[in-house]
């Protein structure tokens, strides 16, 4: 069962969404059956990508709210969190354009490593308070996932996976999706927003009824059959 997961890495929805979904699946019989998908998405692509701003900054200037709203709304953001198991350090964290990050999670597709990246990047982010705009900062990252420096290097300054960012960013739009996290279960069904862990599980158990295991085989073992090679009694 495929998961597409479209998301930003300056959103903190997506952060608590993505813990909420990790914690439903954990509990279901079907997790190593499930193959996940990360979509990029950007939240803001107008964002200087050489000159961050605080979280304040960028809620006053870009989105008009007066300090003590944006501040209130921060709280509210990271209490949820905790209930996610996610300490938000909002204090901390750069709002810079996330495009070159997304270039980063696309590499590590290529090695079965982006869910490890999405969190890896998440974290830099919303705790550690780094750059990820910054190449040398995603270099690091990179590093630490045992990808190649020199291979990140040359991904991160050329337009190696521009095309690809660029694809996932239509087929939000084609799909209708103007928010995140958005996941499209195995095709079939969506769930928008940060839900709760209770909310993932059953949409993930229905979809894997509806589209994996539609039957339920009632027959006997060793009943007679036919199969591309033949046929057996």
């Amino acid at each position: 069962m495929k998961i597409e997961i479209w998301s930003d890495i300056m959103c903190p929805f997506c952060y608590i969404g993505k813990h909420n979904f990790e914690q439903a699946l954990e509990k279901l019989p079907f997790k190593d059956e499930v193959e996940v998908e990360w979509k990029s998405f950007q939240l803001d692509p107008t964002l200087d990508a050489a000159h961050p701003q605080n979280t304040i900054e960028y809620f006053k200037e870009k989105k008009g709210f007066p300090a003590d709203q944006a501040s209130q709304m921060i709280g509210q953001v990271a209490q949820m969190g905790k209930g996610s198991g996610i300490d938000f350090n909002f204090e901390k964290a750069l709002i810079i354009n996330t495009f070159t990050a997304h270039k980063l999670l696309h590499l590590a597709k290529k090695y079965d490593k982006s869910n490890e990246m999405e969190e890896a990047l998440f974290k830099a982010h919303f705790i550690d308070g780094k750059n990820v705009g910054d190449i040398e900062e995603l270099i690091f990252l990179a590093k630490n996932l045992n990808i190649d420096e020199d291979e990140a290097r040359r991904a991160l300054t050329s337009d190696q996976f521009d095309y690809e960012i660029s694809q996932d960013i239509q087929e939000a739009k084609n799909n209708g999706i103007s928010s995140v996290p958005f996941f499209v279960l195995n095709g079939k069904y969506a769930v928008s927003g940060a839900q709760p862990a209770e909310v993932f599980a059953d949409a993930l158990q229905q979809t894997y009824k509806e589209t994996v295991s539609p039957f339920k085989d009632l027959s006997k073992e060793g009943g007679a059959s036919c199969d591309a090679d033949g046929c057996s009694v």
